[in-house]
């Protein structure tokens, strides 16, 4: 099997099937502030079941393409967003549920100017910020009960820049 994963762009399309897309893209919904501000309204599907919403902040370590993937994780409690406090790329990879463990993983590289929201129990990689600094403000559920669990892969996924082999 390849286990080979070529990046492909973030977008709403093509991520709708795990979470929500994060950005100013198009016309605002709304113009505020005296006509100085566009409002791209209610752009996310936040979830925290029976927790509430928290903000926190992650500095994450830079990797780097190729990537090997052997881990990844959801939450089954509640949805969570990333926001980067930069303006770098970042590596989002997620996979569908099949009976309780995750399928063949996808991997989406951000614009830059581009945040998710993943819902609540989709499989993912860890967060994979491609440029330093990796700090990223992180809208999650904070409640009791558990609210992650890990699958390791038994052999890992090369994830690699789209283009030409």
């Amino acid at each position: 099997m390849d286990r080979t994963i070529r990046t492909e762009p973030l977008t709403a399309e093509a991520f709708a099937r795990f979470g929500d897309v994060l950005e100013a893209a198009g016309a605002p919904d709304r113009t505020i502030n005296e006509g100085l501000c566009g409002r791209f309204h209610d752009r996310a599907r936040l979830d925290f079941g029976t927790g509430r919403a928290g903000i926190s902040v992650f500095d994450a370590v830079p990797r780097h393409l190729p990537y090997d993937l052997t881990l990844v994780e959801r939450h089954p409690g509640g949805s969570q967003a990333f926001l980067p406090m930069t303006a770098h790329p970042f590596l989002v990879i997620v996979a569908a549920d099949e009976g309780g463990r995750p399928g063949r993983p996808r991997a989406f590289l951000s614009s830059g100017a581009q945040g998710i929201n993943l819902h609540r129990g989709i499989w993912h990689g860890v967060l994979t910020p491609l440029a330093a600094p990796g700090l990223f403000a992180v809208v999650d559920r904070i409640g009791e009960g558990l609210n992650l669990e890990e699958y390791r892969y038994d052999a890992p996924w090369r994830v690699v820049r789209d283009g030409p082999a």
